[in-house]
């Protein structure tokens, strides 16, 4: 529920008009299809849009102002809660992407201006791009539907931990050196030994078996192996 104080979207006005007076505009609500009109002289006008909390209607609302000014913003009350500092850096991030100012308005009345409206030019992180086509690269197959949720997903690392199960599975308790060669898993004495999933169980030193809990998962994840197999024919 909207903090006391806070209960209608017309709430948010009387803090949204003081922080646009202090700054030397005239203000009127509810001008034309806008919920907030703000006007300088010699300047273009402000439009701000408002809503008790973020939403896609609310973003569609100030999209349609951009064709009456560049200077439009969206105003909410600040997220509260556990995934507050979340959703407030998300949208945040989105009204710097399609040109959007922000403005928060705290439960004590308090009006901020998170972000002005003006054009955006996405800067490029080659590092999270290598990240990304590496663990593209890793992938054998494709084991995974686009649009599932990250629980279950089949990533490198576990494809690498299957062929490792699958080995021992087949062979019995194998020298990590014996397992990286045959499963084609360089960092195989690596895997077993920090045993993630709780597949492996060492026998000795350097020597690994596969646990209850790995039988469990190459069932478990059987659909995946069979997929990642047929992907690469040079594997049995």
């Amino acid at each position: 529920m909207p903090p006391e104080g806070f209960a209608l979207e017309q709430d948010l006005y009387p803090p949204i008009k003081a922080l646009l007076v202090r700054q030397g505009y005239e203000v009127k609500g509810e001008v034309g299809a806008a919920d907030v009109v703000a006007r300088r002289v010699g300047e273009p006008p402000v439009i701000v849009e408002l809503k008790l909390r973020f939403s896609l209607g609310l973003y569609h609302q100030a999209i349609a102002r951009l064709a009456v000014t560049d200077l439009v913003y969206i105003a909410v009350l600040r997220p509260a809660g556990r995934t507050a500092r979340r959703a407030l850096r998300d949208n945040l991030a989105l009204c710097r992407r399609l040109g959007l100012g922000l403005i928060t308005v705290r439960t004590d009345g308090r009006a901020e201006v998170n972000c002005d409206p003006g054009p955006y030019v996405p800067r490029k992180s080659a590092k999270r791009q290598t990240r990304l086509l590496r663990a593209f690269d890793r992938l054998q197959g494709d084991p995974n539907a686009g649009g599932a949720t990250r629980h279950g997903i089949v990533t490198g690392y576990r494809q690498d931990a299957l062929r490792c199960a699958a080995h021992l599975a087949q062979q019995g308790a194998s020298k990590g050196a014996d397992v990286a060669r045959a499963a084609q898993v360089p960092r195989a004495t690596r895997i077993m030994a920090d045993n993630h999933y709780g597949w492996f169980r060492r026998v000795e030193r350097g020597i690994y078996a596969l646990s209850d809990v790995g039988s469990d998962g190459l069932k478990h994840w059987a659909y995946s192996w069979e997929k990642q197999v047929s992907a690469d024919p040079e594997r049995e």
